[in-house]
């Protein structure tokens, strides 16, 4: 059954394709939408349209941002308006107390949120969302390696970096596509685990000593691991594709130096799964918003 949110109001400012697919099931649910940033999109008509970020916060429940959030000046993604969109002082003065949903937040956000008492909430590092968003996360990177190759996945040799929510989905994949897959991790749990479910492992700190036999590596680890003694050991044929965080993983001007092709691969799933990303955000938002916004 679909959560009620009759009388809550809501300021969705900017966004992308993701967006079109889960403030449709926002209205459905009952909310009041303000929206600021989609000029060129295609809404439902109970969608107010405003003209500044500070006029959509106004006198609103909460306030939902894109997954990637701002840039560190303050500025919104919106890739449905000309418009620049800023979550300036004046605009946090009015969600004073209120919480503000979004993927990433930069530091630029934290400290309004932080200054101006915002409920910050970090959709991304949410288990129930990391894990559903793994999935065209994995996908994604599959298919970038498929693009960059000229050979099958199949037998192909694949490092993973990082066993955590994402890793632990591409690993299984790339398993089921015939990959000689290896995980790569610190960690003995996760190294166990991964051993379980069929995949070779290597401790990180012995990773130099392996790393030549690799065809394609996804880096998951948001930490620089792909980097001197262990990236000089890389085969020049093989192929990185970074899917970690800021700051990803690689020296990627190393890498070039060395002749190695390194894809840095952000945000994978609003690029190549849009609609299945907002579904996501569909399931997911609904009930932070319950949780998160006191109309008793």
């Amino acid at each position: 059954m679909a959560l009620d949110l009759s009388g809550i109001s809501l300021a969705v400012l900017g966004g992308d394709e993701r967006e079109l697919i889960f403030i449709p099931q926002l209205i459905k649910m009952g909310a009041k939408v303000n929206a600021v940033g989609f000029d060129k999109s295609s809404l439902p008509r109970e969608v107010i349209y405003c003209d500044s970020v500070e006029e959509a916060v106004e006198n609103v429940d909460a306030a939902i941002m894109p997954m990637p959030g701002t840039d560190e000046e303050g500025r919104i993604r919106a890739i449905f308006s000309a418009k620049r969109l800023v979550f300036t002082k004046e605009a946090a003065d009015k969600l004073s107390g209120k919480p503000l949903f979004i993927g990433v937040a930069k530091t630029y956000i934290k400290k309004l949120c932080a200054d101006y008492n915002i409920k910050l909430v970090e959709i991304a590092e949410l288990d129930e969302f990391a894990i559903l968003n793994s999935i065209p996360t994995a996908e994604g990177a599959i298919q970038i390696a498929m693009q960059e190759t000229p050979y099958t996945i199949h037998n192909s040799c694949c490092f993973v970096l990082g066993y955590g929510r994402v890793g632990t989905t591409l690993a299984r994949m790339l398993c089921s596509l015939g990959a000689r897959t290896f995980v790569v991790s610190k960690n003995d749990v996760e190294l166990a685990r991964a051993f379980e479910q069929g995949c070779s492992i290597i401790k990180l700190e012995e990773l130099a000593y392996a790393i030549d036999q690799a065809d394609i590596i996804f880096n998951t680890i948001p930490a620089r691991v792909l980097d001197g003694a262990v990236l000089e050991a890389v085969n020049k044929e093989a192929l990185i594709i970074d899917i970690a965080t800021t700051p990803a993983g690689t020296n990627f001007e190393l890498a070039e130096r060395l002749g190695i092709k390194a894809i840095l691969a952000p945000g994978l799933p609003g690029k190549v799964a849009p609609r299945t990303a907002g579904e996501i955000l569909a399931r997911i938002l609904p009930k932070l918003i319950r949780q998160y916004v006191d109309k008793n």
